[in-house]
């Protein structure tokens, strides 16, 4: 599978990606190192409690990653999370609404994480 095929198969944008960080080699690496990023998991853990001041650092830390990688429907659901928290702005979701948005993001960083793992299974 090559790093292209990886994108389509997570519902990534490769330009979008290589536009950011130019050069395939860093995507590689990065688009690897995404797994591991445990800011996937405060977010899940803030949502349940409802950990505001959380919620948007999660939020806002995993828009930045996404975007930078070109993850762009995970961006976007954890810049919807984190305009609701963003200090300033007026709550517009119910705290169910926001679980579930954290749901999807989840579903979606799943999926993304399978499809790096076979990727990385196609190339050493």
């Amino acid at each position: 599978m090559t790093l292209k095929e990886l994108y389509g198969k997570i519902d990534g944008d490769y330009d979008k990606a290589i536009a950011v960080l130019r050069i395939e080699k860093l995507m590689d690496k990065h688009i690897r190192r995404f797994p591991a990023n445990t800011v996937f998991s405060d977010l899940t853990e803030a949502g349940k409690t409802m950990d505001t001041a959380l919620i948007f650092e999660s939020a806002h830390a995993i828009k930045g990653v996404c975007s930078n990688l070109g993850l762009v429907k995970i961006a976007d659901k954890a810049s919807a999370i984190c305009e609701e928290f963003r200090e300033g702005n007026t709550r517009g979701m119910t705290d169910s609404a926001v679980k579930e948005k954290i749901c999807e993001i989840e579903e979606l960083y799943k999926k993304a994480v399978a499809g790096i793992k076979e990727y990385e299974q196609t190339v050493q």
